[in-house]
């Protein structure tokens, strides 16, 4: 038995009680008979993500050579995050700042992205369409002031990271020169 309260409550929510379900309002409360309706009944559109059917994938367009071509075949309509280094030292509002510029330029090339910076240097960009990573990998790499971009595991480095590179190898040659002279002057006092 339904009281009219109930029932109120359940058109305006738009439950369906299905007519095997046979509970008498004393035994279930509204929530209950929410949260016992199948997961048929919910569209596909509406499941969590690890619910959804993926699409298939048709092998004989993705080339084998190309392994990021699979990775991108296998991430189409999934989540994915890519890690992002800034160069120097920032503080996190300037890495805030930054990254909003890349967001901000991503956006008007049509990739729906959400950024969060998770500290004074890194942040995550987050995608609903796993597929668009590489292309957006490329674009952060070319940033001046990206020192790497990590996508599913794998680090590409960036142009900062070139910058870097290039100071440092200018250090270690005088680091060399400087320890062969030590090793010619101890050969020289034995």
């Amino acid at each position: 038995m339904v009281r009219s309260g109930e029932r109120c409550c359940k058109k305006r929510l738009g439950v369906q009680v299905h007519s095997s379900l046979k509970v008498e309002s004393r035994d279930r409360n509204l929530y209950d008979l929410v949260f016992m309706q199948k997961d048929d009944d919910i569209e596909e559109g509406d499941l969590p993500e690890h619910k959804r059917t993926s699409p298939p994938i048709d092998f004989s367009k993705i080339d084998p050579s190309n392994p990021e071509n699979l990775l991108k075949a296998t991430k189409k309509g999934k989540t994915l995050m890519i890690f992002v280094t800034v160069s120097g030292n920032p503080t996190e509002k300037d890495t805030e700042e930054i990254t909003s510029l890349w967001q901000g330029s991503l956006y008007n090339a049509n990739y729906d992205v959400q950024r969060f910076v998770v500290g004074s240097d890194r942040a995550i960009f987050m995608l609903r369409d796993g597929s668009y990573a590489w292309e957006i990998k490329d674009f952060l790499i070319n940033q001046e002031r990206c020192v790497d971009v990590t996508v599913e595991g794998q680090t590409y480095p960036g142009k900062a990271a070139e910058k870097k590179k290039n100071e440092i190898k200018p250090d270690k040659k005088k680091d060399a020169t400087v320890s062969q002279k030590g090793n010619r002057a101890n050969k020289n006092e034995l």
